[in-house]
């Protein structure tokens, strides 16, 4: 019979491997942003998670030119993700979208946010769990805050959802963006733990589900 010290080992080290709070040992990563202009297109914010798939879920949309991960919600100045990931901050993992409205409308990125995620989940998604990985849907005008909060009521009429939406409808204050080893992280680590057990299944439900907003060369 296994110990409990041995069982709480095997099961501490599971949740590792299968959770997005994974140190960077400081290591330098040839990854990051690529300097790009992005002037002409509009931004959308949200949070659902680990922001690794969210971004690579987005990135994969027809009419999305750029995602960027970051952190929002919280009022911890110029956070890092050491920070974050204690859950003091306010904080949650979220991403930037770069989309073109001519190609992809605001209520089929809010399709897109929701349809990837488990939206009744409270304070996470999947093995992540905590405050830094709620989902909120962030508005940066009325007719966002007014788009999203329709979308959610339709969602709730529609009889699919046997508990609550869970999303946050929020403000947007300050978008951070994260550390530089977190951009394309799935791109860069398509055979790490996470990324294998839990971001690419993810991604893969969605882009079957919708296969029509996804670019062709962007199939998982």
């Amino acid at each position: 019979m296994k110990s409990a010290t041995g069982l709480l080992f095997i099961t501490t080290l599971m949740m590792a491997l299968t959770s997005c709070a994974q140190k960077s040992g400081n290591k330098p990563m040839q990854t990051g942003l690529k300097k790009q202009d992005l002037s002409k297109y509009s931004k959308a914010y949200f949070a659902a998670g680990c922001f690794w798939h969210e971004e690579a879920l987005f990135e994969s949309v027809k009419g999305v030119k750029e995602a960027i991960s970051g952190y929002a919600g919280g009022t911890t100045r110029n956070p890092t993700y050491e920070d974050v990931e204690t859950g003091n901050t306010g904080h949650a993992e979220s991403v930037e979208v770069y989309y073109d409205p001519s190609q992809i409308s605001y209520e089929t990125l809010l399709k897109v946010y929701f349809a990837g995620q488990n939206p009744t989940q409270v304070n996470g998604q999947g093995p992540d769990l905590g405050t830094q990985y709620r989902s909120i849907a962030f508005y940066t005008n009325d007719t966002e805050k007014k788009d999203i909060e329709n979308y959610i009521q339709q969602m709730t009429a529609s009889g699919n959802y046997k508990a609550p939406i869970a999303a946050q409808v929020m403000p947007l204050k300050k978008f951070w963006i994260a550390e530089n080893y977190h951009q394309d992280y799935i791109a860069h680590h398509p055979d790490q733990g996470y990324v294998q057990a839990v971001s690419i299944p993810e991604i893969k439900a969605f882009q079957k589900e919708y296969p029509q907003l996804v670019k062709p060369d962007h199939m998982f």
